[in-house]
Formats: structure tokens, sequence, C-alpha cells
């Protein structure tokens, strides 16, 4: 799967995966077959960061 470029959309996506289907952010990176930096960098330039407590990306 291609995960999106815009950074809101990822982070839509990615959210949404959390919540619906993933009870870690591992467990996410690893069924997609990607490594966890190719979703964090972006998401981090956006000024998000992952809280493993919430199981989401947040400010």
């Amino acid at each position: 799967m291609t995960l999106p470029k815009d950074p809101f959309m990822l982070l839509s996506y990615i959210n949404t995966q959390l919540r619906d289907n993933y009870s870690t952010f591992k467990d996410l990176a690893s069924s997609l077959g990607i490594s966890e930096e190719e979703i964090l960098q972006p998401l981090a330039k956006a000024g998000y960061h992952y809280d493993d407590r919430l199981n989401r990306f947040v400010q």
C-alpha cells in the first residue's frame, strides 16, 4: 500500500487504523511492511508525535 504523502491525510489514515485495527503503532507499521520512521518523520514535521498511552498521534 502507498501511504498518503500529505501529512494530514497520513495522520487521519494512521489514527483511523490505530483506532480500528491495531493495539500498537509497532503492530501497524509491521503489518504495512514499512519502518516506523516512514510514518514518524512526516508526522513529526507536521507537529505530531505518537502517544502510546492513547495509541494515536497527537500534537
